[in-house]
């Protein structure tokens, strides 16, 4: 599983488009995955025989994991890396695998087994764990003295330790490539692990025990109690569903977990405040229908958000400091001298937010081009994990489902974001006269510690001037 976007360390398998016995070629198309927020299609960058697909579709993987294993070279493809990784536990323990040596299992030049190339390194940096006090090395022991396979995983204690073969004759500890990523990701040093794998080698639960805390020392030897050891993600039982029909569970991952996790940080960073305006956006409609029957925007799509997204970037070049960042490493504000407008979608997949890139710069129809490009993209589920990235400003269009406003939370990096409320006619007091008129509300939510209350207010004031009195502020040319 390759890193298909910045920074991303798990996608899920939405669609395989081969099998096992297929013929593929370098740059096809195999399967579909879901990273964070985008579906993403994985082209092979082998000609071979599919072999295996490690993982069915709906399973999560992690970066780094192999999820494809193709033939090559006409002949028996390769032994996979990962066979404890296995999408489903086996009911009884597997027969031994032979060792590996470290030499031949590092991958020399491209390595035909893996969909994409060059996973990004893990950016989890620890310090190698310090063996538990009192622990004496012993002398490298024969692989026959290794615990089997089903014994049970132990929370490691003060006795004696078989050192994996790091001794004197300096040969490496026996482990596959994804445990000895876990390894590292966990600040284990495998010399310090007890295998009980097949042959002496390390598995994943290894790794995880020589990793839990180590019991506080005690006067008096406590009693053994048996300590859970997480199970690998692969063969974690499926989401329980109710056999009563009444309640479902639903698991969490894709969108829903990436969105989840982007507003928890946000909401728990940054001091959100909002504040509201409701306006007369009669003139602003008016507008919409005049440029639906002119030449100068045919064949665009013309909208209320296409010209709110407009009074948008114009209030934004009057009030450039709404258009900033919070950089908490370097306790500095950056101001953004450009605008990366996102606008909230709704899709199949659930909420995305893709940017239009340097909105600022664009005509009314360069606008209306780039809008009906992003939200198409995004509803057919096209959206690039690029796409939305590098936002510097966001509207959502809650007025869509009948809403009068809300309270939106800033997107991660941003300091603002502009909720657009239902338009609906109601009565209002104009030139004097109460009439009917076509009445909204904006609803403003920025971080404080970036915009203080009196250019929160200015720029939402603005916003909702520009929308009164649409023909004197916006040009389109």
């Amino acid at each position: 599983m390759p890193d298909v976007g910045e920074g991303l360390t798990e996608a899920e398998i939405l669609k395989w488009y081969v099998q096992p016995g297929d013929t593929v070629e370098d740059g096809q198309v195999v399967c579909e995955v879901e990273t964070a927020k985008a579906a993403v299609e994985l082209p092979i960058p082998f000609d071979g025989t599919v072999h295996e697909l490690r993982f069915p579709e709906g399973t999560t993987v992690d970066v780094g994991q192999v999820i494809i294993s193709v033939n090559v070279g006409g002949g028996t493809a390769p032994e996979a890396p990962v066979a404890e990784a296995a999408p489903v536990a086996q009911a009884a323990a597997p027969a031994p695998v032979a060792p590996v040596a470290e030499e031949e299992a590092k991958p020399q030049g491209r390595t035909p087994v893996l969909v994409g190339y060059g996973v990004a390194a893990s950016s989890t940096k620890r310090r190698p764990r310090k063996a538990a006090q009192g622990a004496v090395p012993a002398a490298p022991a024969a692989p026959a003295q290794a615990a089997p396979a089903t014994a049970p995983v132990a929370v490691p204690v003060s006795v004696p330790e078989q050192l994996n073969g790091h001794g004197p004759g300096g040969a490496r500890p026996l482990a596959k490539p994804p445990v000895r990523k876990l390894a590292k990701d966990l600040g284990v040093d495998l010399a310090t692990v007890v295998p009980t794998g097949p042959d002496g080698i390390i598995t994943r639960e290894d790794v995880h025990a020589a990793a839990a805390p180590a019991p506080a020392p005690a006067v008096e030897a406590p009693t053994p109690v048996a300590q859970p050891v997480a199970a690998p993600a692969a063969v974690q039982a499926a989401p329980v569903v109710s056999t009563d029909a009444r309640e479902t569970r639903i698991p969490v991952k894709g969108v829903r977990k990436a969105t989840a996790a982007a507003m928890v940080g946000s909401a728990f960073t940054a001091p959100h405040v909002t504040e509201f305006v409701t306006f007369d956006i009669t003139r602003t409609m008016k507008l919409v229908e005049e440029l639906k029957s002119g030449t100068d925007m045919a064949g665009l799509r013309v909208n209320p958000l296409l010209l709110i997204a407009k009074a948008v970037l114009v209030a934004v070049r009057r009030n450039p400091e709404i258009n900033a960042a919070w950089d908490e490493a370097a306790q500095e504000i950056v101001l953004k001298h450009y605008v990366n407008l996102g606008i909230a979608a709704a899709t199949p997949r659930g909420l995305l937010v893709p940017n239009i890139k340097d909105a600022h710069a664009q005509t009314l129809p360069e606008l209306s081009a780039s809008l009906s490009e992003l939200i198409s993209t995004a509803r057919d589920g096209k959206t690039t994990p690029a796409a939305m990235q590098g936002g510097t400003f966001t509207i959502t269009n809650v007025g869509v489902f009948g809403v009068d406003t809300g309270t939106p939370i800033l997107n991660p990096g941003e300091s603002a974001i502009l909720a657009v409320g239902a338009i609906k006619l109601q009565p209002w007091v104009h030139k004097g006269k109460v009439k009917p008129r076509q009445v909204t509300t904006l609803a403003l939510s920025f971080d404080h510690r970036l915009v203080d209350g009196e250019l929160g207010s200015k720029f939402l004031a603005d916003v909702a001037a520009i929308l009164e009195q649409p023909k004197r502020l916006i040009s389109w040319a």
